[in-house]
């Protein structure tokens, strides 16, 4: 199992809409995550819009790839898009910054 960490930001002037949209997170969105295997996944945000994930998996780049796979994703990664900064065109799944583990206490 891997733990992943990964950083987007969030445009400042759609912070509360993107807190909302993630208050109802669709229902067959959340059953392509589990299916795809993103265990225990959150999301952190910031007041000043920096948006912090986790999950944890058995294999990262599968799981990202499944989810790629999906209609449901690709419903809602162009749906959600709009709310970040620094994609350069990109989808906000391809523009994921993820950060090395340097430590967990079990």
């Amino acid at each position: 199992m891997r733990r992943v960490c990964f950083l987007l930001k969030v445009r400042p002037d759609r912070l509360d809409e993107y807190r909302e949209r993630h208050r109802a997170v669709w229902a067959d969105m959340r059953a392509a995550l589990r299916d795809t295997g993103w265990r225990n996944y959150s999301l952190f945000l910031r007041d000043d819009g920096l948006l912090v994930g986790y999950l944890e998996t058995d294999d990262f780049q599968a799981a990202v790839e499944g989810m790629a796979r999906t209609d449901v994703n690709v419903r809602w990664q162009a749906e959600m898009a709009p709310f970040f900064e620094d994609l350069d065109g990109r989808l906000p799944d391809e523009g994921l910054l993820t950060l090395d583990e340097v430590f967990h206490l079990d």
